[in-house]
């Protein structure tokens, strides 16, 4: 692992991780050179339901609905039972290249931070493409920071999160917010973003034979479906293009390995150019979003307790 800001880690991955990367590239590889069918894929991440309920219940958290109200389209509250009045929540974007994923997907990675946290977390269950292409995302991820607010929830305890194109949208959101001169929130985490929808990346093809998860080409026909006809160089769409100076603190955690190592390393250092405050933390070996599994992977705990830490800190200091 790469890390810096002289962070904690070890230089070579666990054996859990490597296992759990060969079962990945077992599941995944077969399927990454073929045409993109988004409800073959929205139906393929809702499948384990049975694994996703026994994570969620050994972490001890609350799930509720959250049911729309006025532009809140509605979603998930995943919290904490005994979190403190004024302890830092969450909006957690969740992943799936805008053409799949749900609440109900992520909610055993939210349900382990927010343990860890011991906070809570708002997940909004926003439109997906090619139905609802952008700025459709945006738009209800826009729509979601406004509840939070709506319901007297301080700027300075909220932290907008996501992963891969949550970790996007969650970047775009927070641009959006500073251009409009909304209140921004004390600090935004990423987890494997996808912040370039041109796919210009020298990982996009440097590790589209070592990413256990996707192939180069699987980027460039997703962003197809979420572009719809618009320019992937957008800001809003491509928050590497942004600006981003007078954003709030950034944290990025990727895999050296990942064909969107590049998305995330890019984006940190124009923030970190810009003058934001950025951790940005690369491990090896590790696949796409790894922080799903921290009861398997000594990676994954390490991501989430960072991340903690992170947060902590952040929602402390503001």
């Amino acid at each position: 692992m790469r890390a810096e800001q002289g962070a904690p880690g070890t230089a070579n991955a666990s054996w859990q991780s490597r296992f759990v990367s060969a079962v990945i590239r077992a599941y995944m590889r077969p399927h990454v050179l073929k045409p993109i069918d988004p409800l073959w894929v929205r139906r393929r991440m809702g499948r384990q339901q049975m694994p996703r309920d026994v994570m969620v219940r050994s972490t001890g958290v609350q799930v509720v609905a959250a049911p729309p109200s006025g532009d809140w389209r509605g979603g998930e509250i995943v919290s904490w039972p005994h979190a403190r009045s004024d302890g830092p929540v969450l909006l957690y974007l969740h992943g799936g290249g805008y053409l799949a994923g749900s609440p109900e997907t992520h909610r055993p990675l939210v349900a382990s931070l927010v343990r860890r946290l011991e906070g809570a977390a708002f997940v909004p269950d926003y439109r997906l493409a090619p139905e609802h292409p952008y700025p459709a995302a945006l738009d209800d991820a826009r729509a979601a920071y406004g509840h939070l607010l709506s319901l007297g929830i301080a700027p300075a305890r909220i932290v907008i999160a996501g992963d891969s194109a949550g970790g996007g949208l969650a970047l775009a959101l927070t641009l959006a917010l500073r251009d409009t001169h909304a209140p921004l929130p004390a600090a935004v985490v990423t987890f494997s973003p996808w912040t370039d929808l041109a796919a210009t990346g020298r990982s996009i093809e440097e590790n589209t034979d070592r990413c256990a998860m996707f192939a180069g080409i699987t980027i460039h026909r997703a962003a197809t479906f979420y572009l719809g006809a618009s320019n992937p160089r957008l800001p809003y769409i491509s928050p590497l293009y942004g600006e981003f100076a007078g954003m709030p603190p950034l944290l990025v955690h990727a895999s050296e390995d990942e064909v969107l190592r590049d998305d995330a390393v890019r984006v940190a250092e124009r923030a970190r150019a810009a003058g934001v405050d950025v951790e940005l933390r690369l491990w090896q070996r590790v696949p796409h979003v790894w922080q799903f599994f921290p009861a398997v992977l000594p990676e994954a705990a390490e991501s989430l307790t960072d991340t903690v830490r992170f947060i902590t800190d952040r929602v402390r200091g503001g």
